[in-house]
């Protein structure tokens, strides 16, 4: 079992735009069976390439026994209706804030053969899909807080031991 190396609030690929996977070979396959590896301890529920230092398209999964990856993830599909759920980050740890989030939501990409995926899920599925897919994107949970709440969380991370010094 290969664990990444976790990166943190203040690494500035967390907040950039990852490019989508061009090249399936070998070292696609790495990259996902790291992403799968990494997110199994107890605790997580995704992992997004980001977090590992990889900029490129790619989350794994596993949420109440359904686990996988997808390759060049895009949304088509979110629920009008949504809700406030308790969410939190590998790369923000010990830090739960709700977050507004679809009930329902739908993914479409590829897997490491550039075949077609889809997941789609409710309640911890759906936002696990929204969290990560927002990774790619170079969006933390933190920005879709209420500014109250992101106030809150950014007191909160500065006290943190992990906070900008990894």
């Amino acid at each position: 079992m290969a664990m990444r190396e976790l990166r943190y609030f203040g690494d500035p690929i967390l907040k950039s735009v990852c490019d989508p996977v061009k090249v399936f070979d070998k070292k696609l396959e790495a990259i996902v069976r790291d992403l799968v590896d990494s997110v199994k301890p107890a605790g997580r529920a995704g992992l997004a390439a980001p977090q590992i230092g990889v900029g490129l398209r790619i989350f794994s999964y596993d949420v109440a026994g359904l686990a996988g990856y997808v390759v060049n993830p895009e949304i088509v599909e979110l629920s009008e209706e949504t809700h406030e759920i308790d969410e939190g980050c590998l790369s923000v740890p010990e830090l739960w804030f709700p977050t507004k989030r679809a009930k329902h939501a739908k993914v479409r990409g590829v897997d490491i053969h550039n075949e077609p995926i889809e997941v789609e899920g409710e309640d911890v599925l759906a936002q696990c899909l929204q969290h990560e897919t927002d990774h790619l994107d170079g969006v933390l949970y933190l920005d879709r807080l209420t500014a109250e709440r992101k106030k809150t969380a950014m007191r909160e991370a500065r006290d943190k031991d992990w906070f900008w010094k990894r």
